[in-house]
């Protein structure tokens, strides 16, 4: 949360504490409803943080079908006209839809019921009720919902893609149905079908051309920054990243995925969340500190996590970027790269702070996107 400007004020020192201190939400609301509009006669503008949700369970119901009615016809000099009754309106189905929004699962974390609307029950004269109106429920793609109790699972891989997942109940009969030589006024009708019902589980993978991997404090988000229009956020500290960030390149889409570890495919750490962010990634760049003193190991440390995590990681084109190159001596930094070259691997070198590299590192990114899109 970030309280501006201002900083002598009461207000801001109160609701900083509080936040930093982890007071209930309940009473932060509070506190800001009674003085959020005075502080804004003061200049204060009160920014909350919007929290990456990749992995969300929400109840969502499709609508009950409207009953079906007994009703009968009243005509002049007709007393016995005869059954009337319509039948019930369907219920609404529940759709998914996906949309170009990384975060809109985090928009569900306070409210996860989501009701389509019951149909309505038939009317006299035959007519049938109002069909409920269906509920969208907008996911980003890359996700996948899961409806866990029957085995269905649905991908969305493409903006505007949507699916009917639960099916509205069709509405009850009216008595009119039920009209024969033997029956010439019946009293039957039937109520409406309940709509489906299901706990859904909606996991997001990321789909991006370029994933950007390595351990924490590689220069992943300062790269990233640096090729792109984003704005992560760039700390001289171990897991400053704690969400995939994404940029926009020529075109393209690159992802910062948070740092791996040692260990992460067996849950350590943060990668563990976000290794799945890398299974839809067409190419990864795989960033090594040059700072480190065991640049090599390092390599093959991430490269066995990927392994270990499956998904056919380690088979994705895969560049290495050593990152840092003013920190150590030429001479050393080439002997890392021969020895890299020499396994096969596509190595290039940058350093941020003199702009090294960085030059080479685009046009040879962009031309291998623009002549070769990856599938």
């Amino acid at each position: 949360m970030l309280l501006l400007p201002n900083p002598s004020s009461l207000l801001s020192i109160v609701v900083a504490e509080v936040w930093q201190k982890g007071v209930g939400c309940f009473w932060l609301k509070v506190l800001v409803s009674k003085f959020l509009k005075p502080c804004t006669k003061s200049g204060f503008v009160l920014l909350l943080p919007v929290m990456f949700v990749d992995q969300i369970k929400i109840y969502a119901k499709a609508g009950n079908g409207g009953d079906g009615v007994v009703r009968w016809r009243h005509e002049k000099y007709k007393p016995k006209a005869g059954p009337a009754g319509g039948d019930g309106g369907h219920g609404g189905d529940v759709i998914i839809e996906a949309v170009n929004d990384i975060n809109r699962l985090a928009k569900y974390t306070g409210d996860k019921d989501f009701v389509a609307e019951n149909g309505g029950a038939g009317m006299n004269r035959s007519q049938d009720g109002k069909n409920g109106a269906s509920i969208t429920i907008q996911v980003p793609v890359g996700s996948v919902v899961t409806d866990e109790k029957r085995s269905r699972t649905w991908e969305f891989t493409t903006v505007g893609q949507s699916e009917v997942i639960l099916k509205g109940g069709r509405g009850g009969a009216g008595n009119e149905h039920f009209k024969s030589s033997t029956n010439p006024a019946p009293q039957e009708s039937t109520t409406g079908r309940a709509g489906e019902e299901a706990e859904l589980l909606i996991t997001l993978s990321l789909v991006v051309d370029v994933g950007l991997i390595g351990f924490p404090n590689a220069g992943k988000s300062t790269l990233l920054n640096t090729l792109t229009n984003a704005n992560a956020k760039v700390g001289n500290y171990p897991f400053t990243t704690l969400s995939p960030h994404l940029g926009a390149f020529e075109g393209f889409f690159l992802a910062d995925i948070p740092g791996l570890i040692t260990g992460a495919a067996d849950g350590k750490g943060l990668g563990h969340t976000f290794l799945r962010h890398i299974t839809r990634t067409k190419m990864l760049l795989h960033l090594i500190a040059l700072d480190s003193e065991t640049v090599l190991d390092d390599y093959e440390a991430i490269r066995a996590e990927l392994g270990k995590y499956g998904h056919d990681l380690v088979n994705k084109p895969e560049w290495i970027v050593l990152t840092k190159s003013d920190l150590i001596d030429p001479k050393q930094v080439q002997k890392l790269v021969s020895s890299l070259v020499e396994q096969g691997k596509t190595v290039f070198v940058i350093s941020t702070e003199t702009k090294q590299g960085l030059n080479e590192l685009r046009t040879s990114l962009l031309s291998l996107l623009e002549a070769n899109p990856l599938e």
